[in-house]
């Protein structure tokens, strides 16, 4: 298991994510559309999928958001989001930006 480098301006955000409610399997797990390995990259455990490693959220504060809204720029900085896709009622759904649960 690796630790993903946090750089300026980001922030360890948790390692697991709920899973919706009525979820079932299969599950197809991605961060930043990259899916994701059971068993290597991440378990699914008491409702929740835990990751090996943190998820990197970017820090957004006032003034940052302020100046994004406005479009003076963007933003560089790592942030990543954990998409799911999954069963429910007999149809496949998917779920972008699932938010991240604290450790």
């Amino acid at each position: 298991m690796t630790e993903t480098e946090i750089p300026k301006g980001s922030y360890a955000a948790g390692r697991q994510v709920k899973l919706p409610a009525g979820a079932e399997a299969p599950y197809a797990v991605y961060i930043n559309g990259v899916e994701q390995r059971d068993g290597e990259d991440y378990r699914v455990a008491a409702g929740e999928i835990v990751f090996t490693r943190q998820i990197v959220k970017e820090k957004v504060g006032t003034g940052r958001w302020l100046a994004m809204y406005l479009g003076l720029f963007g933003t560089y900085r790592k942030n990543e989001t954990i998409d799911l896709q999954f069963q429910r009622a007999g149809k496949t759904e998917l779920i972008s930006d699932l938010p991240v649960e604290p450790d």
